[in-house]
């Protein structure tokens, strides 16, 4: 797998999925903090002020970089709104592997913009980095999540359990391989 150096932006039909950049914090804050969105999320702080740090915490890195995920601000084509993120990491000691999350405003849901960002990461991943299998990780109550990891044709690998802060929780992992989405 490599990293993209030269990394400008992923057009799609309707979206345009570019790095996120400190201006973008206010506005993902606003949704990641709604309790509705933010109980699926992997951030522990939503503010802004912590969302901007972690945007330039991210900025030194390239996506593809090993030990880093690089977070995608998702916008409507030809200066739309932000409509969302998307982020990507390689996954930690296993070569070919990459993790992708992603997260749609719940005033924009129902549109099918996850499922469109969802599948140019994954052709990006393959495609670009040369990843051989993309992963996606969810919680097992997440059924619109894990909608579009079924849309965008992965498939369940794993479920599991956790224990956060005293709280048990249940997870799904889903994954693709190269193979697969070539045949599609």
């Amino acid at each position: 797998m490599q990293a993209d150096v030269q990394f400008r932006r992923i057009a799609t039909q309707r979206l345009s999925i570019r790095r996120s950049r400190p201006g973008d914090a206010a506005t993902i804050s606003a949704y990641r903090s709604d309790p509705k969105v933010h109980r699926y999320q992997g951030w522990d702080s939503t503010d802004a002020a912590s969302i901007t740090a972690e945007i330039e915490e991210m900025a030194a890195r390239s996506p593809g970089d090993p030990g880093g995920w690089v977070q995608f601000t998702v916008e409507e084509r030809d200066g739309g709104p932000l409509v969302g993120d998307v982020g990507m990491s390689p996954a930690d000691g296993e070569p070919g592997v990459i993790k992708i999350g992603y997260t749609i405003s719940p005033a924009f849901q129902g549109r099918g913009y996850a499922t469109e960002a969802v599948r140019a990461l994954i052709a990006y991943a393959f495609r670009t980095l040369g990843a051989d299998v993309v992963r996606a990780y969810a919680s097992a109550e997440n059924a619109p999540s894990i909608r579009v990891a079924e849309k965008v044709g992965m498939h369940l690998v794993e479920r599991f359990e956790g224990v956060d802060g005293g709280v048990r929780w249940f997870g799904v992992r889903y994954e693709i391989e190269r193979a697969e989405w070539d045949s599609q």
